[in-house]
């Protein structure tokens, strides 16, 4: 099979640029007990793998495939499995495994378990052309999404729904987003669809168009103070420099998550300007598999409309350089030219 993979982490653009990932051969994987072997059809493009190739997110090992929003077609089954069958249409999301046997698995907190696994991270994910994958930790993907369509759920829609529910929001309450790409566009509309107002301040033009055609009360730029203030907030751009913003911008009791894996640094915050009369702050750690059933079921429900800009498999590399540089509007997903089953 052809994949990407991480070769020497580093940045995609200015000074100290360089080319991180490496296209070439790569040997195919086999399932193992319990597992599926998935031919991709696509695979989304998540600003993780973003923090992976440039190296604020530590690779786990060398030569990781990234790639953790993945649609594809089973091809082979391991012992033990019997959820799916060949030819069922899956997805592949970042959550791989848990213990199951640790405080926060017994509890229900997997998204917190002490040993975990992630697609893309520890075990090679989606850039690929063929992929293994848990069958207890794969999604039945909705008939009423595409493949482009469906690949950004898996991961940017999770993950925001787990962000949005994080956040306290009241019924009927006023969102504030910050930052407005692949994940916050679907989370908007979730928040929207169950009645919400929802203010967006992103620093990209083609973003803050988007947030406007897609019904938000208020549009602007990053730095920008909403009209009313905010119930509730998500802050989806790593920049922590808009933590004290955000925080300002929260009415009395109001709740800030940051939904990110990475942030930047946080500066020193007033504590009477930005955190008294009850303001919290919440992270998001991963999601349960609780978290992306509910969420899938809702996507189709409502239904949600991903915007999505598509890659051909080769250019990978192009594909995080214009996420890196902003010219992404909405999710960017590669198009995998997968082999034949057999091959």
């Amino acid at each position: 099979m052809r994949a990407w993979w991480v070769d020497h982490p580093a940045p995609l653009a200015g000074p100290q640029a360089g080319r991180p990932l490496v296209f070439g051969p790569s040997a195919d994987p086999g399932p193992g007990p319990g597992e599926l072997l998935v031919r991709v059809h696509v695979c989304g493009v998540c600003r993780t793998d973003l923090h992976l190739a440039e190296g604020d997110l530590a690779p786990k090992r060398p030569g990781v495939v990234p790639g953790h929003e993945v649609v594809g077609e089973v091809i082979a089954l391991g012992p033990g499995c019997g959820r799916f069958a060949t030819g069922d249409r899956v997805g592949i999301a970042w959550l791989r495994g848990t213990c199951g046997s640790c405080r926060f698995c017994r509890r229900g907190d997997e998204n917190l378990c002490l040993s975990p696994r992630f697609t893309g991270w520890d075990d090679d994910g989606g850039y690929a052309e063929l992929v293994t994958v848990p069958e207890a930790f794969a999604y039945a993907v909705p008939d009423v999404f595409s493949d482009e369509e469906a690949a950004p759920l898996l991961c940017a829609g999770i993950i925001g729904y787990r962000a949005l529910r994080r956040s306290q929001l009241r019924p009927g309450g006023r969102l504030g987003i910050y930052g407005f790409g692949g994940s916050a566009h679907l989370a908007a509309q979730v928040a929207m669809y169950e009645g919400a107002e929802v203010y967006v301040m992103t620093r990209s033009q083609e973003a803050r168009r988007l947030a406007s055609d897609l019904g938000a009360a208020f549009v602007g730029d990053a730095a920008d103070e909403p009209p009313e203030p905010l119930d509730s907030a998500i802050l989806f751009a790593p920049a922590g420099t808009l933590v004290p913003a955000a925080l300002r911008a929260l009415d009395r009791g109001g709740t800030l998550a940051i939904a990110g894996i990475y942030l930047s640094d946080i500066p020193p915050l007033n504590y009477a300007a930005e955190l008294f009369q009850e303001r919290q702050v919440r992270s998001v750690t991963a999601n349960t598999r609780q978290d992306g059933r509910e969420f899938l079921a809702l996507a189709a429900q409502i239904p949600l409309r991903p915007t999505t800009v598509a890659y051909p498999f080769t250019e990978a590399d192009r594909a995080l350089a214009d996420l890196a540089a902003d010219r992404v509007t909405g999710a960017a997903v590669l198009h995998v030219a997968a082999p034949d089953a057999g091959a």
